[in-house]
């Protein structure tokens, strides 16, 4: 008769309520409403199961149902992310396929099509080998990390153990391996590890001075007294000053330069503003001109310069305003590049360093970045720029008071131009070209590090690795032009041994050399060459202390020191080209593009350019601009595909042979070689596919 007491609590209690909350297919919640259970009443209090009360049915099934759309809203998430990819893939390859028969660009072409050709066979050559390392691996020819012995590679190739003509042909292969590859290979290897320690110690000693700066405050002091700035023109220094801004077509940046100069705080009689406009579209020079115009009725003391015949690029535009017979009237020149924001003080926390310094040349200002975080491509590039600055500038300023010109964001004695010779057009790099025989000439530089200047950062892989080769091909050049005046100058032997061994060979030839030939070239050899090896603390433990120190000046970027080693290894597949480009003279060598800006400002700047838009003048001509407009575009936009096609293939083809690679490693169960290999392939595929930064369409 219990049963029955109980004939309400069945009918109403059916199993535990559950409340499913769900605001869209991959985001639900369930609540469960704790209530007696069948068993709760069927039961005393204490006599109970021990295992507890069962789940109802229709519960588990509501939990499979959630589960069940959870994983299927996972499996389109998944599903939409791969197409996406595949879109952009898509895109980015047809991007890259150009008919046009332009002769200007074919001999450019020619000569990066060797350096593709070259990694092609190397790809190919790769994927044979693996072919036929997997079919010996079947076949019984295992080869583990105790086995890479030569007794015991000459014992497989006995000719009593060879079964059948597979086993024949590996056997010779193994034979060629160990007398011809594995030699040449394991030499090459030693060399780039030797290169790799040197370049590494050079990294610590930097890292080492830096920590000593720091620690016992070391900072560059001016004689003025700092309260002598305040005292007006009467008192205080203030020399003459002349400010260059030279820019082509980059319309985008122009109105914020102009007006962080045009506000400098300086005596408006001691300032002269010169803008060198070298833009070629007819419609950018209206805007800047009329730019100039609207600062010019504010009473700025600012010029508009152009160019008829354009020549010899940045160095050329301001070779030819240095020529003006003004010029002469003025002590000092600052240089800010388009992008380029000065603070209001800037001059006065940078003029007074020169005051009863005559041997001083040059103050050189840090740069600081608007876009630092705005994309992974800009916080990679930060923590490079901070090494750049904090540690490299800084200690070669403090310590041996010569570093390389960053081309904007100094100043620069006038008289110091005049007896280096001026500005050349013999390389792309006219900053460190004058920086070098300034140096010759026995003149010193400062770098302010608590000085900066605020400018932009390439936010597309494109418009960096163009900045890059620039930056890579044109020391190169400018070594093989001033060896021989290095060699014959009147400086001291040890400043002549860093300008030579340091400041070129080292930093500027091994680095990128070691960093592709190694890491992108011998190691997948080795995974096919097992006989030759590159140990673990090559692969792993050495960059990532290297890595780290690279890191220490912008420890924000902490979290982004794996992506930033794999990124720093897969350009230096652009940076080893434009090496070999600028020492070789080869086509690229003398190739310049102004670097892509997009315009972006800290809030304090937008507060400070807010203006009346300019009144633009409207009349017969305004279609005729327009046209010329889109001309030039079109021709920036060719010139930037037929360069993308070249550069697509590079890095697919680095990536399938690094994952290539990867595979073969599995066979012999190299850990550390594999993850370093696969991860760097998949560095390869992402940025070959500008997957990282601002994609350009």
């Amino acid at each position: 008769m219990a049963p029955s007491l109980y004939w309400w609590g069945k009918e109403t209690h059916r199993g535990t309520p559950v409340v499913v909350k769900m605001e869209n297919p991959n985001n639900w919640s369930m609540v469960e409403l704790e209530s007696p259970s069948d068993e709760d009443f069927m039961y005393p209090n204490h006599a109970a199961p021990k295992g507890g009360r069962n789940k109802n049915a229709k519960q588990l099934t509501w939990v499979i149902l959630l589960k069940a759309h959870k994983a299927a809203g996972c499996l389109t998430s998944i599903g939409s992310a791969f197409f996406s990819l595949a879109s952009i893939v898509r895109r980015r390859v047809a991007s890259g396929r150009t008919d046009s028969t332009d002769t200007s660009l074919t001999e450019n072409q020619t000569m990066k099509s060797r350096f593709y050709t070259c990694i092609k066979v190397f790809l190919w050559l790769s994927l044979i080998l693996l072919g036929f390392e997997l079919a010996a691996y079947f076949k019984g020819w295992h080869f583990g990390a105790s086995d890479l012995q030569l007794q015991r590679l000459y014992a497989l190739t006995h000719p009593f153990a060879v079964k059948d003509a597979f086993d024949l042909l590996y056997s010779r292969w193994v034979l060629i391996r160990v007398e011809y590859l594995a030699p040449p290979l394991q030499f090459l290897a030693n060399v780039c590890i030797v290169l790799f320690l040197i370049q590494s110690m050079d990294r610590l000693v930097l890292c080492l001075g830096c920590f000593w700066i720091k620690l016992r405050k070391i900072k560059p002091v001016p004689k003025q007294d700092p309260a002598d700035l305040e005292s007006g023109d009467g008192d205080g220094y203030f020399p003459m000053v002349l400010v260059q801004i030279p820019m082509c077509n980059e319309k985008e940046v122009y109105q914020q330069s102009i007006a962080a100069v045009c506000n400098l705080d300086w005596p408006k009689g001691r300032l002269l503003v010169q803008i060198l406009d070298d833009s070629d579209d007819p419609t950018t020079q209206l805007l800047i001109k009329e730019e100039v115009h609207k600062w010019q009725q504010e009473g700025a003391n600012i010029i508009y310069r152009h160019r008829v015949i354009r020549e010899g690029y940045k160095a050329g535009n301001l070779k030819s305003a240095m020529n003006c017979s003004y010029v002469k009237d003025y002590e000092f020149v600052a240089i800010f590049d388009a992008d380029f924001q000065p603070n209001p003080d800037f001059l006065k926390r940078t003029v007074p360093h020169f005051k009863d310094n005559e041997e001083l040349g040059l103050v050189q200002a840090r740069w600081s970045f608007v876009n630092k975080d705005e994309n992974l491509l800009t916080r990679l590039q930060l923590i490079n720029l901070a090494f750049h600055f904090e540690v490299e500038q800084q200690v070669n300023g403090i310590f041996l008071n010569f570093f390389g010109f960053n081309g904007t964001a100094g100043i620069w004695r006038i008289k110091t131009l005049e007896e280096s010779g001026g500005w050349m057009e013999r390389t792309t790099v006219e900053d460190m070209d004058i920086a070098v025989r300034a140096h010759l000439h026995g003149w010193k530089f400062i770098f302010l590090n608590d000085v900066e200047c605020q400018c932009e950062l390439p936010e597309s892989y494109e418009a960096y690795r163009k900045q890059q080769h620039r930056w890579h091909s044109g020391p190169m050049q400018l070594f093989r032009l001033c060896l021989p005046a290095i060699i014959k100058s009147k400086i001291s032997i040890w400043k002549k041994g860093n300008l030579i061994f340091l400041f070129f060979l080292l930093r500027k030839l091994i680095l990128p050399f070691y960093s592709f030939t190694l890491f992108c070239i011998i190691l997948p050899m080795t995974m096919f060459v097992p006989e030759a090896t590159l140990p673990s603390w090559v692969v792993c433990y050495v960059p990532a202390t290297i890595t780290f120190l690279n890191i220490l000046p912008a420890p924000k970027s902490f979290p982004f020191i794996v992506p930033y080693l794999l990124f720093e290894n897969t350009m230096s597949v652009t940076k080893f080209n434009a090496m070999i480009s600028g020492l070789f003279q080869l086509g690229s060598a003398y190739e310049w593009v102004v670097t892509k800006k997009s315009g972006r400002s800290s809030e304090g700047d937008l507060i400070s350019l807010v203006e009346k838009p300019p009144a633009h003048q409207r009349g017969s001509s305004e279609p005729n601009l327009e046209s010329c407009e889109r001309k030039l575009s079109s021709k920036r936009k060719f010139f930037t595909e037929e360069e993308a096609q070249s550069d697509l293939y590079k890095e697919l083809a680095l990536a399938f042979l690094l994952l290539t690679a990867a595979a073969r490693s599995l066979l012999s169960a190299q850990g550390i070689h594999f993850y370093f290999l696969l991860f760097q392939g998949i560095s390869f595929l992402l940025v070959g596919l500008d997957l990282i930064g601002e994609q350009v369409q």
